[in-house]
């Protein structure tokens, strides 16, 4: 409410003081282009798959900490900025289906952090949400098995109202999952990290003078919109290609901005996966929009000699909200010869769940920064789930401003979009949702495996400025009989 307040009364005074000259400033500082204006100038950066040890019990162990740093993200080398064992985002975590793994996270931050593996299912006292901040100088384990399909999962942190900032300053990183024994893929797929098989985390950030600023763009609802694009921190990247197919694992980690992506000749990339794995049958896209936290596998087909852009198009939202801008995102250059690909006709099957099954019918609505008129309170749950039942939950955006709907520890299938089928990009496991103004969408998942009274999972708008606000809610999973019995520490 104060932000609203300070903007209105600013933009009161700037058309009664400025006239013309604001209503300009206004319009021009609203939009913001830059299709054909990037140099593409750098190589694109490859976060480096996170060094693992295998200890006594067989565990895959890894060691994250979260610390500053200074970063040439464009704008000099002494940019200010956070990083997992490094001066920006983190490395690529990878393991298999049914690996016991652990990671041993270190804070050597100034503030309270946790790292929360977004996508993953696990006990919700490894989650990582805000009910148990690591402080400042501290060191916590989270260790749980892997059971879930192949999927390009992220971790970032999700403490009590300072996600925004610790994400934007940089901490965040992809964790890849395999199936056991690296198989479980169609042939065909790429697969070789770092060579066609390539992570693109999309930022976009707003400098004041050589460091990162986080002002808010003038009467902006969903926090800090940047005016550039970073990919895996590099600003105007290109990338080689040797490759006829190259797979990009798409993550939206801004904090607020919604993506439209597009190849900029107009070409489709195929899509494959969404949030939770594999499609059952690629989908050829025109353009692919991801809000924040959500991410897609495309595969890009390319011929020798080429470049072409990928793009971000204007998503059609209002103008405070992004939703006039356009980006250079990525530059594919393809070699004079490439290594030939065909890809696979099927992919993997995808069980439907089935409504019928449903043990209960939740609605939640996302209007203002509450969700069903309440914001977040650590002591209040909102939903108490039997383990291994599936329930429907109605999800609904009750206004003008657009949300990201992320719920914890579950993979969702979208049921209907405003009581419609959803589109073919929606057809396969999610975890987080693109809630449009003024839509409605239903979703269906099972809660299998976890129960803990103790401990709550969370649901929430992914737009961080949302979140940290409030917009987030928790439900515990219990067995059949038990209550809820919270405690934090």
């Amino acid at each position: 409410m104060r932000r609203w307040l300070l903007g209105g009364l600013g933009l009161l005074l700037l058309l009664c003081g400025g006239g013309v000259a604001a209503v300009t400033w206004l319009v021009t500082r609203s939009a913001v282009d830059t299709v054909g204006k990037v140099a593409f100038d750098r190589p694109l950066q490859v976060p480096p798959l996170a060094a693992s040890t295998v200890d006594a019990d067989g565990r895959r162990v890894f060691d994250l900490t979260a610390k500053p740093g200074a970063s040439d993200l464009g704008h000099g080398p002494e940019t200010r900025t956070w990083g997992y064992n490094g001066a920006y985002l983190g490395p690529t975590l990878r393991a298999e289906r049914g690996e016991r793994v652990a990671v041993n996270v270190h804070n050597r931050l100034n503030e309270p952090t946790t790292v929360h593996w977004h996508g993953m299912h696990l006990p919700a006292r490894v989650d990582g949400g805000p009910h148990h901040p690591i402080p400042p100088g501290g060191d916590y384990q989270a260790a749980w098995t892997v059971d879930q399909p192949a999927a390009t999962l992220w971790y970032h942190p999700h403490p009590s109202d300072l996600t925004e900032r610790q994400v934007y300053r940089g901490l965040a990183g992809l964790f890849i999952l395999d199936e056991a024994g690296g198989g479980g893929e169609p042939a065909g797929l790429p697969r070789e990290y770092g060579v066609d098989d390539i992570p693109v985390v999309v930022q976009d950030k707003g400098f004041d003078g050589g460091q990162l600023s986080m002002s808010d763009r003038f009467l902006s609802d969903v926090g800090v919109l940047g005016d550039e694009i970073l990919v895996n921190g590099t600003p105007g990247p290109f990338l080689d290609v040797r490759t006829e197919l190259v797979r990009l694992r798409l993550l939206n980690a801004s904090t607020a901005r919604v993506y439209d992506f597009v190849m900029s000749d107009d070409r489709p990339m195929t899509m494959i996966a969404s949030d939770g794995g594999l499609l059952e049958k690629p989908y050829a896209a025109r353009h692919l929009r991801l809000s924040v936290g959500e991410r897609a596998e495309v595969v890009v087909a390319m011929r020798p000699g080429e470049r072409v852009e990928l793009r971000s198009r204007a998503t059609g939202l209002g103008r405070f909200q992004g939703g006039r801008d356009a980006f250079d995102v990525l530059q594919l250059r393809a070699a004079g010869a490439l290594r030939p690909g065909t890809m696979p006709g099927e992919l993997v099957s995808v069980p439907r769940l089935d409504p019928a099954q449903a043990a209960q019918h939740r609605t939640f609505t996302f209007q203002g920064r509450e969700i069903n008129d309440d914001r977040m309170d650590m002591d209040r749950v909102d939903a108490v789930v039997v383990k291994d039942t599936v329930e429907v939950w109605n999800v609904a955006n009750g206004h003008d401003t657009p949300h990201s709907f992320h719920i914890h520890d579950v993979q969702f299938q979208v049921l209907s979009v405003d009581r419609g089928a959803p589109p073919p990009e929606l057809g396969g496991w999610k975890d987080t949702l693109f809630l449009e103004p003024q839509r409605r969408y239903s979703v269906i998942a099972r809660f299998a495996d976890y129960a803990d009274p103790t401990t709550a999972y969370m649901f929430h708008c992914h737009v961080l400025r949302h979140e940290d606000e409030g917009m987030m809610g928790q439900f515990v999973v219990v067995e059949q009989g038990d209550k809820p019995r919270l405690g934090h520490g």
